[in-house]
C-alpha cells in the first residue's frame, strides 16, 4: 500500500503543478483514458482516447480550460494492478479515477468517474 500511496500523492503533486511534462511521466505510451471530461474538452462523443500523444494535447487543453486547477486527495483505493484515487477535482467536483497500472508502474489505463 506504502507505494501506492507514494504514488497517488506524487499524482496529485503533478498535477496541483500543472506542470505537463510532470503529469504525463506517470502514463504509459499506449495508456487507453475514458472520461466524460473528454467529451467536453476535446467535443468527443466517445470520451475516450489512446496514446500519450493524444493524452498530451487533452491535458494541456484542460490545464488551459482550468488555470485554477487544484486537486485535494481524499482516499487512495489499492487494487490488484490497480488503484482509485478518490479527490476533490476541478469546480469542486468529486472525482474517483480507477488506474490500471502496468508492469512499469505507469498508468496503462484510466477509468475517470464525476460527480
Amino acid at each position: 500500500m506504502e507505494n501506492l500511496t507514494n504514488f497517488g500523492e506524487a499524482w496529485v503533486r503533478a498535477w496541483n503543478s500543472h506542470n505537463l511534462e510532470e503529469i504525463l511521466s506517470h502514463y504509459d505510451e499506449d495508456i487507453l483514458f475514458f472520461s466524460p471530461i473528454i467529451k467536453k474538452i476535446n467535443n468527443d462523443p466517445a470520451g475516450c482516447l489512446r496514446g500519450k500523444e493524444n493524452l498530451r494535447a487533452y491535458f494541456s487543453k484542460a490545464l488551459v480550460a482550468y488555470p485554477d486547477l487544484h486537486f485535494e486527495l481524499y482516499h487512495i483505493l489499492e487494487g490488484v494492478n490497480s488503484v482509485v484515487l478518490y479527490y476533490k477535482s476541478v469546480k469542486d467536483m468529486l472525482s474517483a479515477e480507477l488506474m490500471v497500472l502496468n508492469e512499469k508502474g505507469l498508468i496503462a489505463e484510466v477509468r475517470a468517474h464525476y460527480k
